[in-house]
């Protein structure tokens, strides 16, 4: 497991092909995706993780100056996602992000259409 991964709790489940990774919302981790996943392990590889500061994140990598703003937010949460991703060697996926996760998936899907595709359904 490498440094970004740990930082953000990665987990990866199922074993489909195809990619999707959960974002989840401001003031929640992961857990929230706890009832999706069960239908989704039999056909995708399911990617999870935490967003700094939730879950249980590492607090040491938490760069309040960075985050002081929701311009920075979004940009840090699109770095670590895109991060996440490149470690992983995903070179495909697609995104489902809820609350402020939809706006980081729109913007790591315009830095990188190659690699996230931004889609409001799973078909």
């Amino acid at each position: 497991m490498g440094i970004v991964e740990e930082a953000h709790n990665v987990r990866v489940l199922g074993s489909g092909e195809q990619k999707v990774v959960l974002g989840h919302g401001f003031g929640t981790d992961q857990s929230v995706w706890k009832h999706l996943v069960p239908h989704l392990v039999d056909e995708y590889r399911v990617i999870l993780y935490d967003n700094m500061g939730a879950g249980t994140t590492n607090p040491d990598y938490f760069d309040f100056e960075r985050y002081s703003t929701l311009e920075g937010y979004a940009t840090m949460r699109t770095t670590y996602l895109l991060a996440i991703l490149e470690e992983l060697q995903v070179d495909s996926c697609i995104f489902v992000g809820h609350s402020v996760s939809a706006m980081v998936g729109s913007i790591a899907s315009i830095a990188r259409p190659d690699l996230v595709i931004f889609s409001p359904r799973l078909s």
